[in-house]
């Protein structure tokens, strides 16, 4: 089940939010959450069902034995940081393990086949920051197993994110509040991701995918350059669309999480996109990965180290696949040419700032995006080499849609602070009120639209479901 479809839209979060509205008592409304988030996975993943059960299981006797007098409880830690990562990498990497292992000589082993669930890479770590955050502070240890189970499987951010620290939100299970207003603010955030997803990501989607899906020998300079822009503004508003949905959701149920991004592509600094690009995932590595390595407290040297590994561990977090890696990797060597001054972004002009980051970003995603590395590295220098006759000319032209050319100007806009920006000059002035009616009509018109291109659209899944 998705956000973006009408069985959800209509039948599980219309139910849900009504009997959540009835029920009196915070705790009966946590009970009936987990109800209905479990019943949310299963409708997607009814066998894997069984291995999140497991999860929360296993993690809710780790966290407690994260107890003060238990002086095993370091070594628990331990184990309890190999468990769910054997788990994560049974089902996530095993058969990319085999497959790399018979790339060496005299080496053959079976691959074994075994379907990704739904969701694991984020509520694994999820389950992992718990009895983290028992074991540093043990006000978190959570006795009653339905209220971790709550926290793991929450189904606004169980399948694809932002990940939730425990510690930002164990206060929240027992005591929040859910007013109108914010009720109200949840539904809008909602909308304005759903639009994000149906209205603009889906667009540039069909751009992306009809040029990925050429072959490699048939790009010309145009065409792949519309091919990586696309992909580029695709992922940015699929996932930051999927992430307002998540926010806004809670935000319903009286929840308040975190930002996941904000307005990365705005950047000056590779180093400034990742404080701004998936909030969640690299503030979750830094705590829980950088820090614990040494940080930056041990020399450049091991700083350099520790970093490389972060963004080794972020692109294999991503999916079971040398891109992936290659993807984290590039990332973190842009960060480590920044950090010791070799790419010096602040002798730039502003527009070469920007402009580099950018173009760092988009050939980034490119490895994100192709098939393999083959592909990748070929269709990097599609974007650069000559090489176009009047049957390319005429393929690009044919993306060139008059919708395509309206959402990429709304994508580009949208991707700066300008409405926000504009929302907080108006709220602050005389005209507060109408621009909060404004700003609600708006998101009805929106929702209309979602709803109509629901009737019409294919299905497209979330880019992040595969993760």
């Amino acid at each position: 089940m998705v956000f973006s479809s009408p069985v959800f839209l209509f039948i599980f979060l219309t139910a849900v939010c009504i009997f959540y509205r009835i029920i009196p008592t915070v705790t009966a409304k946590n009970v009936l959450l987990l109800i209905f988030s479990i019943a949310f996975y299963t409708y997607g993943e009814p066998k894997a069902i069984v291995l999140m059960l497991i999860s929360i299981l296993m993690n809710y006797f780790f966290g407690l034995a994260m107890k003060p007098e238990n002086k095993a409880r370091k070594g628990v830690l331990a184990v309890s940081v190999a468990a769910n990562l054997i788990m994560l990498g049974i089902f996530k990497y095993a058969a990319f393990s085999a497959e790399m292992l018979n790339k060496l000589p005299f080496v053959s082993v079976a691959v074994p086949k075994i379907a990704l669930p739904i969701g694991i890479s984020f509520y694994t770590f999820q389950a992992m920051s718990y009895v983290i955050d028992a074991y540093k502070n043990p006000k978190y240890i959570q006795p009653k197993i339905y209220k971790l189970a709550l926290y793991i499987t929450f189904f606004p951010q169980l399948i694809a994110g932002p990940i939730v620290k425990y510690y930002d939100i164990a206060e929240q299970i027992d005591n929040r509040s859910c007013t109108p207003e914010k009720t109200a603010r949840g539904i809008r955030r909602f909308i304005i991701g759903l639009s994000k997803k149906l209205i603009i990501a889906n667009t540039m989607a069909l751009a992306a995918d009809y040029v990925y899906g050429l072959d490699i020998s048939k790009l010309s300079v145009p065409l792949a350059w519309l091919g990586a822009v696309s992909y580029l503004f695709q992922i940015y508003f699929d996932f930051s669309g999927y992430s307002d949905m998540a926010i806004g959701l809670g935000a319903v149920f009286g929840f308040e999480f975190r930002e996941n991004f904000n307005y990365p592509y705005i950047s000056q600094s590779m180093q400034e996109f990742w404080r701004r690009w998936h909030i969640s995932v690299s503030t979750w590595f830094k705590e829980y990965l950088y820090i614990p390595l040494g940080g930056n407290r041990k020399g450049k040297t091991r700083t350099a180290l520790n970093k490389l590994i972060v963004f080794f561990c972020t692109g294999l977090w991503h999916g079971a696949s040398l891109n992936f890696i290659v993807w984290g990797l590039i990332n973190g060597m842009f960060l480590l040419l920044e950090s010791y001054k070799i790419i010096r972004t602040e002798k730039m002009p502003k527009i070469l700032r920007h402009i580099y980051t950018m173009l760092a970003a988009i050939l980034a995603f490119v490895f994100f995006r192709a098939d393999n590395l083959t592909d990748a590295v070929r269709f990097i220098g599609r974007m650069f080499v000559p090489n176009g006759n009047s049957e390319q000319t005429a393929m690009f032209m044919q993306q060139l849609t008059p919708m395509y050319i309206v959402m990429l100007v709304m994508a580009v806009v949208f991707s700066m602070p300008v409405i926000r920006k504009a929302n907080e000059k108006l709220s602050s002035g005389k005209y507060a009120e109408k621009a909060d009616i404004c700003g609600y009509a708006v998101s009805f018109v929106l929702f209309l639209i979602c709803v109509i291109t629901l009737s019409s659209a294919s299905y497209n899944p979330f880019i992040y479901f595969r993760f």
